[in-house]
């Protein structure tokens, strides 16, 4: 993970928890399936500024749809 702002990491941690939530994975699965894809660093932290004001169902969403289309399987 690259350098971050503190509010960064902590979007990232609630996003973590919250499609851990969601998909009913561990906390360290979903770590590891965003950190392999690079969608952390390449997705949440790069647009931060615009996600962090989307509601939290929508990112689910949105994230879960990028991991299918990376051909990651849920």
């Amino acid at each position: 993970m690259r350098n971050c702002t503190k509010k960064e990491l902590e979007f990232t941690v609630f996003i973590i928890n919250k499609l851990s939530d969601y998909l009913k994975k561990p906390v360290s699965e979903i770590y590891e399936i965003l950190s392999k894809t690079d969608i952390i660093d390449s997705y949440i932290i790069e647009c931060y500024d615009v996600l962090h004001t989307l509601g939290s169902e929508y990112l689910m969403e949105d994230i879960t749809e990028i991991l299918k289309n990376r051909g990651i399987k849920l």
